[in-house]
């Protein structure tokens, strides 16, 4: 049986503190000496001037010296830029034995932040992975069957309701877990980087968002009085715009959703019908921009993360606006 216990290296306390002293005193006996000796002539100035100098100079390496298991520990944290750091190269065991105990405390956490950074990249890709594969899997199982269903000609005037209700809520689920997708993955944006048009991406958002809306006395619109290019991804953009135009269909009973192209910005806009006949056994809804919403959330948490800026006014008729401003819009024909 082997009874052999690992200790546990310790480093001297205070030892950066006490080098640092023994440095500078000595510096300054040796000049005071040599200071001495030139007011009673006993060195001329120039050989004063020069041990000034050599003892400033033996000082000065001798505190690089000790400054330099710091220095290490900078340039190992300033090699952590794309996220990855190596906790091996944190070890304790690689520090020598006089090393100071603030500087060996100072490794130990850091080695401790680093293997919680790599732990959690690592789970952030198994999250991923595995929500994108058994998310995405069903959903397009639900999607293949509702279309099935839908081209049943026996199917009763319900059967047909509930299937376009399946298939909203079916719409509305994939684009829900495009957009969480999106926003686990720390390192995502660069993903799929493209040059896109946006005029192009929201009208086939507003394509998809008039098939959710089949029933509904909402009607979508597109105005253009501009065009204008993206450098990045086509599909967080997309994401992006449908919360805002989900949450516009949402604020809005009856009226227009009205999505404008501006020269670098893209506003969504609700504006209710005026002659709309408010139902008095129906609890009134409250009208304004709501910020604590759960699409103008997500679509928030995207604005921050690609640097997107995210405005919300409230206008009086009922009328709120989302606006996205893109600090770097590019011309259609680049």
């Amino acid at each position: 049986m082997d009874n052999r216990v690992k200790t546990a290296v310790t480093y001297p306390a205070g030892a950066f503190r006490r080098h640092t002293a023994w440095v500078f005193g000595l510096q300054f006996l040796a000049v005071a000496i040599v200071c001495v000796m030139g007011i009673y002539d006993v060195a001329p100035l120039a050989a004063v001037i020069a041990v000034i100098v050599i003892t400033t100079v033996l000082a000065w390496l001798a505190m690089q010296r000790a400054w330099r298991p710091v220095s290490a520990l900078a340039r190992l944290v300033n090699g952590w830029g794309d996220g990855q750091p190596d906790p091996d190269a944190l070890q304790t065991d690689r520090l020598s034995r006089r090393t100071d105990a603030d500087v060996a405390s100072l490794t130990r956490g850091l080695h401790g932040f680093a293997t919680r950074i790599v732990d959690f990249n690592q789970r952030e890709r198994n999250f991923t992975r595995d929500a994108s594969h058994e998310l995405r899997s069903p959903l397009t199982v639900i999607k293949m069957s509702i279309d099935m269903l839908a081209d049943e000609d026996r199917l009763s005037d319900f059967g047909s309701r509930s299937v376009r209700r399946i298939k909203r809520a079916a719409k509305e689920m994939e684009a829900l877990v495009e957009a969480l997708l999106i926003l686990a993955r720390e390192s995502d944006d660069g993903i799929d980087s493209e040059w896109f048009i946006v005029n192009g991406v929201l009208r086939q958002e507003l394509e998809s968002a008039r098939e959710l809306l089949a029933g509904r006395p909402i009607e979508l619109l597109l105005e253009e009085p501009a065009s204008f290019a993206l450098q990045g991804s086509s599909r967080v953009f997309s994401v992006l715009c449908w919360q805002l135009i989900r949450n516009a269909c949402q604020q809005t009973e009856q009226g227009r959703v009205v999505v404008t192209v501006l020269p670098g910005v893209v506003s969504v806009s609700n504006h209710a019908d005026p002659h709309m006949v408010v139902d008095a056994s129906r609890p009134e809804r409250p009208h304004g921009a709501d910020r604590h919403g759960f699409e103008l959330a997500i679509a928030q948490r995207i604005s921050d993360r690609f640097a997107w800026p995210l405005e919300l006014q409230t206008r009086p008729g009922q009328e709120n606006i989302a606006r996205i401003r893109f600090p770097h819009p590019l011309p259609v024909e680049a």
